[in-house]
């Protein structure tokens, strides 16, 4: 008898993990465009500029000299004394070379410190809406996701009541995203050292920084992070960061984080075993990102804001849709509360987000997000990282798609 690889051969954690939805609707999306549709993709969140000039130079230059071999695990010297510099002069922040980690992009980072530190049942807490990985990470290690519901009327954010209430005895990591994907809210000093005062009456609970946007921001607001509006939390914050966003580097693949040094050795061991150390020549390129000219960003966050305006001022218009200004990162979640129950020109009721999303895909051509992937429904997100003629067109489309809704 022929044995053959099927689903019953896959381990349980597995089975109750999902792909990832963004990525899953970007590709169907391209999937109809090969086959002659006239589809606008809003799915995916990856800056439509390049990576700057004086960045690629240096990894041409990395090339041409060489290095193209093993480096340490978790990143070069070098690399890792740019990122010092960084939370320093960014950040406020005091690391050594010790404290840091770097890794094949803010995923893995994030996915070493979970395996590094979580046993079965041991409880992360995440804010919804969230980063559609952060549960399945979790339960990719062994922990369980817990959900803490932060409503519009909260402005997304978590609260420090909220967060009280969350903590359990199994609670070992709590998640931060600031600004945030999907809804783009960002942290107060205020609000951060409240969510501080918390932690400091929970001294088992560790905490993960994803500061990931923390350049993209708007309307003059003020980025922080916790383990420097906050410094008794230090020795429990893991503050992760990257090249991929402000920098337009997602193929790059370089993710970083400082924290505590037993913890940076023990994601070192992680990594060690399994994807060694990131690109050579990526991080050369990541060092030239940290140390260099940072004035490009001020014209590209002008693009991204009129990007972002020109998207809620078309969304207001709109039967059905409403939407909160963001403080940074490029994304808009919209709810669709007012057209769910409504009936398409099929005859179809949509009953939920997922039924909203499907609809505009299949109607009109726009791939968007339903909110229920980032744990909050009934919402979408949409990121304005393209084109402002494809969103305007897109925008169009969205209108005319809530229009033919009865």
């Amino acid at each position: 008898m022929t044995l053959q690889f099927n689903r019953e051969s896959l381990s349980a954690r597995l089975k109750t993990v999902k792909p990832s939805p963004t990525i899953a609707i970007t590709r169907l999306a391209a999937e109809m465009r090969r086959n002659g549709k006239n589809v606008i993709a809003l799915s995916q969140g990856e800056p439509d500029f390049d990576t700057p000039d004086h960045i690629k130079i240096a990894a041409k230059n990395a090339i041409d000299s060489g290095e193209t071999k093993y480096t340490d695990v978790d990143g070069t010297p070098a690399l890792k004394r740019a990122i010092v510099d960084k939370f320093k002069n960014e950040n406020g922040l005091d690391y050594e070379v010790a404290n840091i980690s770097v890794g094949t992009g803010g995923k893995q980072v994030i996915f070493n410190a979970f395996s590094a530190t979580l046993d079965e049942g041991d409880e992360v807490i995440i804010p919804a809406p969230y980063w559609v990985s952060y549960p399945d990470m979790v339960l990719l290690t062994g922990g369980v996701p817990v959900a803490v519901s932060c409503d519009e009327n909260s402005g997304f954010k978590l609260t420090a009541e909220a967060l009280d209430g969350a903590i359990t005895p199994r609670t070992k990591w709590l998640v931060l995203n600031s600004p945030s994907n999907p809804t783009g809210a960002g942290y107060s000093a205020a609000e951060l050292k409240a969510i501080a005062e918390v932690l400091l009456r929970h001294p088992r609970v560790l905490v993960i920084t994803d500061d990931m946007y923390e350049h993209i921001r708007y309307d003059g607001w003020a980025f922080h992070t916790i383990a420097a509006v906050e410094p008794r939390l230090r020795e429990r914050v893991l503050t992760c960061n990257g090249v991929s966003k402000a920098y337009a580097m997602t193929g790059w693949r370089i993710g970083y984080a400082g924290g505590p040094v037993d913890l940076i050795r023990a994601m070192a061991t992680i990594q060690s075993q399994s994807t060694t150390n990131p690109s050579s020549v990526s991080q050369a390129a990541a060092v030239a990102a940290l140390t260099g000219p940072l004035d490009f960003l001020a014209e590209r966050n002008a693009v991204f804001q009129d990007r972002r305006d020109l998207c809620l001022a078309a969304f207001s218009g709109i039967d059905g849709l409403s939407c909160k200004k963001p403080d940074g990162a490029f994304y808009l979640f919209p709810s669709c509360a007012g057209v769910i129950g409504k009936q398409a020109p099929t005859g179809k009721v949509l009953v939920t987000d997922v039924d909203f999303a499907t609809y505009l895909l299949e109607s009109v051509g726009v791939a968007v997000v339903p909110g229920s992937a980032f744990g909050q429904g009934p919402y979408f997100r949409i990121s304005f990282a393209t084109s402002t003629d494809r969103l305007r067109d897109a925008c169009e489309r969205i209108a005319d798609a809530c229009a033919s809704l009865k």
